[in-house]
């Protein structure tokens, strides 16, 4: 029986890689709401990890980095617009 290449089995890496472009897309959600100047860019740093971790998530590893950037620019305005801290 012959293995198809879909059905490859992920190293540890992939796999390490895909929960950290999760994480940061939460973290990424939850620095909207609260502190985006101290939460974002450490979100953002732990995508920019992940995608360069693993060639099996880049679309997730991709998605999580320009939420992150998104976060980080839409947290800013949200936060100046309510007269909101920053920190």
């Amino acid at each position: 029986m012959e293995i198809s290449p879909d059905t490859e089995r992920q190293s540890p890496a992939d796999s390490v890689a895909g929960l950290l472009a999760a994480a940061a897309i939460f973290t990424s959600l939850i620095g909207l709401a609260y502190r985006p100047v101290r939460i974002v860019p450490f979100a953002v740093v732990v995508a920019l990890v992940a995608a360069g971790m693993s060639s099996r998530h880049t679309r997730l590893a991709q998605a999580a980095v320009a939420i992150s950037g998104a976060c980080f620019v839409g947290g800013l305005i949200l936060a100046v617009i309510t007269s909101n801290p920053l920190f």
